[in-house]
């Protein structure tokens, strides 16, 4: 139906036609299904949080209940989901254009429910070898590869002024189910939840009961709905689809992979905190009880990061992202002041609150960057179709092919601080038994990137 200037959803949920940058189509009725898809998608990226980070959470507890890992073992597990989630977020990146948003997300959802089915099993029974562990790990990182796909579908719902905002909301949403898993994960293990299908709580040394298994199992129901819900209220858009050939000339802009280093220091340290943060802070204050505490950080750092879309779209995305460095960068030299060494038992309060700060910095980060490549690569992408002679809609359907690859590839390579970030602590600790080494890294990298935002992007005004 044409009539009044809009396309409605056909079969399937399907929209032929989708015009999001015409104010009329948009105020019509384009808005009132971009937020639809925007709900869905915010939900089930949000469970995908939860199951990408669920050994950070698990790991602190596998010894209790039998196992008998190394602590380099655990900072392991705690990082392998990041590294599996980074690498699949590349064909991630490719599977909107090629199979639709809707259709993505039931599958890459419902594929959720496997690793929790199967960590809520093996956790009862201590005998389950590293091995089995380290493969679970890394099916958990399929839920991380969810957000390539589901950045560049929202991406493709919203009129380029609201991109920031759109992609602020979804991903910073999204980024919630971190902190939502780990206030929710050790509440549930205190209640024998699912006793009814066999699980065993195993008793502790102060007599209290921990049944492991409802940190994994409590997502799948929620799961499921998140697929139901996907497919009665996604929507497919016709026209947008791409072949890998067309999205792969991407990789050849320089900025691809200058963005990626900023989007690597600002979400790589914000999940790469969030899955070493309870671990570094057990090693270095082991008298805290930090299970109930470690979910503030990423809480703040997933609510900055809706922040930071809507400040870059208000002041620049380049603005934001510099200062925000350099706040991150002075956060990383405070930390130094707060730890143990020297005799010194290191202050507690000071060290949490100065990893607030990084959650903070690094979650605006998060957004700020991201609205940066979405303005970049449109701006790009439409002038150099322009300069070859190319037609108004040529240039806009390479721009959202451009864009959206984009998205997915900067993804990828941010979610690699998911793994680095806990093995650097790991290691260092095994080598010198404190995490200085690591985070001198962390600072030279903020360093450099505030010299890049600036050099690059800040004198010439990029976005």
């Amino acid at each position: 139906m044409k009539g009044d200037g809009v396309e409605k959803p056909t079969q399937r949920g399907l929209l032929t036609e989708w015009k999001p940058d015409d104010a009329r189509f948009w105020h019509a009725s384009g808005q009132a299904i971009a937020r639809r898809n925007l709900g869905i998608s915010v939900a089930a990226l949000l469970l995908s949080f939860c199951v990408w980070q669920l050994f950070s959470v698990v790991a602190i507890n596998l010894n209790k209940v039998g196992f008998h890992f190394s602590t380099d073992q655990l900072f392991m597990l705690t990082a392998l989901p990041a590294l599996s989630g980074a690498l699949l977020r590349v064909p991630y990146s490719f599977m909107v254009p090629m199979v639709g948003g809707r259709t993505w997300t039931m599958i890459s959802t419902a594929l959720l429910i496997l690793p929790c089915a199967w960590l809520g099993y093996v956790v009862q029974h201590p005998d389950t070898g590293y091995g089995v562990m380290v493969l679970i790990a890394l099916l958990c990182g399929f839920a991380g590869a969810n957000f390539a796909s589901s950045m560049g579908n929202i991406s493709l719902f919203y009129p380029k002024n609201l991109q920031g905002s759109a992609l602020g909301i979804n991903g910073g949403l999204g980024n919630l189910g971190v902190s939502v898993m780990q206030l929710i994960a050790p509440l549930v293990m205190s209640v024998p939840l699912f006793a009814f299908f066999g699980a065993d709580g195993v008793t502790q040394a102060d007599g209290s009961a921990l049944w492991l298994a409802n940190a994994a199992w409590i997502w799948v129901p929620l799961l499921v709905l998140a697929t139901l819900a996907a497919g009665w209220g996604m929507n497919d858009i016709a026209g947008f689809r791409a072949s890998i050939r067309e999205q792969l000339p991407v990789l050849r802009r320089l900025h691809l992979w200058l963005l990626g280093l900023l989007y690597l220091a600002a979400f790589g340290s914000f999940i790469g905190f969030s899955a070493g943060f309870a671990m570094l802070a057990k090693t270095q204050f082991p008298a805290i009880d930090i299970v109930r505490l470690a979910f503030f950080g990423p809480l703040l750092g997933a609510l900055a990061r809706s922040a930071g879309g809507m400040l870059s779209d208000r002041f620049g995305g380049v603005r934001v992202t510099l200062i925000n460095f350099i706040l991150m960068a002075l956060c990383c030299a405070l930390l130094f002041l707060t730890l143990p060494g020297g005799g010194d038992e290191g202050n507690f309060p000071a060290f949490y609150a100065v990893f607030m700060g990084l959650f903070i910095t690094a979650g605006l980060g998060s957004g700020s960057t991201f609205q940066m490549i979405a303005v970049v690569f449109r701006r790009l992408t439409l002038a150099r179709v322009k300069a070859r002679g190319g037609s108004d809609a040529a240039a806009q359907h390479e721009a959202v092919t451009d864009t959206a690859a984009a998205l997915g590839f900067i993804s990828a390579i941010g979610a690699l601080g998911g793994f680095f970030i806990p093995k650097a602590f790991g290691t260092s600790l095994a080598m010198t038994g404190s995490p200085v080494g690591a985070m001198n890294l962390f600072l030279i990298f903020y360093v450099v990137c505030v010299l890049i935002t600036w050099c690059v992007y800040g004198r010439h005004a990029a976005s």
